[in-house]
């Protein structure tokens, strides 16, 4: 089997990445990780990914004069590493127009909140402020937009009575580490089809 070949960036812990990792070492798994970038030499993620064996990258933003350089920088590494596909896990930069348009439909991310509620910074404590009953994460294909992009899976999570932000986004998070891996699976399989902003079928 020929395996979707990943390039997935960081900035933090990476446990979403860990959740990938983990899934990539099923023989059955669609799809591999040729290289973990981050932006913060201190990411505890880079040390996830030099555990399993797998190529790590730190592209320090502070020595880039713009954001089109650093992007530029990291679009050239992911290409050198032929990645076929870009995950953002847990990425906290702004990526411009030009790098989304270079990886149109080759390019997701996770949010944790059921988009297109809640976009942008902390999903669950803006879900606990809106009083619904009902939160969750989301993986989507990225748009120039914030947090906006055609959706490819979704995850809900209830909001219990006593829920802190805190215990909100730890229940969402095990979610994000279930339905991650399961669109990069969907991709990497080839059951989806874009027709322009929509995911408009599923191939079976």
């Amino acid at each position: 089997m020929k395996k979707k070949k990943l390039a997935v960036l960081i900035s933090g812990g990476g446990s979403n990445l860990q959740a990938i990792i983990d899934c990539c070492k099923q023989p059955d798994y669609p799809a591999e990780i040729v290289c973990v970038i981050s932006n913060k030499a201190s990411a505890y993620g880079l040390e996830r990914a030099k555990n399993a064996g797998i190529e790590t990258v730190v592209i320090d933003h502070k020595q880039y004069h713009d954001r089109a350089a650093f992007d530029q920088a990291m679009h050239e590494r992911i290409v050198a590493y032929g990645a076929e596909l870009v995950c953002l896990a847990g990425f906290m930069r702004l990526i411009t127009p030009w790098f989304i348009e270079q990886w149109h439909n080759r390019l997701i991310n996770i949010h944790p909140s059921l988009l297109p509620s809640f976009k942008g910074l902390h999903g669950p404590r803006q879900a606990l402020e809106a009083g619904v009953t009902i939160a969750g994460c989301t993986v989507h294909f990225v748009r120039e937009a914030m947090d906006d992009g055609p959706i490819i899976i979704q995850a809900a999570v209830p909001v219990l009575p006593d829920d802190t932000e805190e215990s909100l986004a730890a229940r969402i998070l095990v979610e994000e580490h279930r339905i991650y891996p399961a669109a990069i699976a969907m991709i990497a399989g080839g059951e989806l089809v874009i027709d322009g902003d929509r995911i408009s079928r599923y191939k079976h």
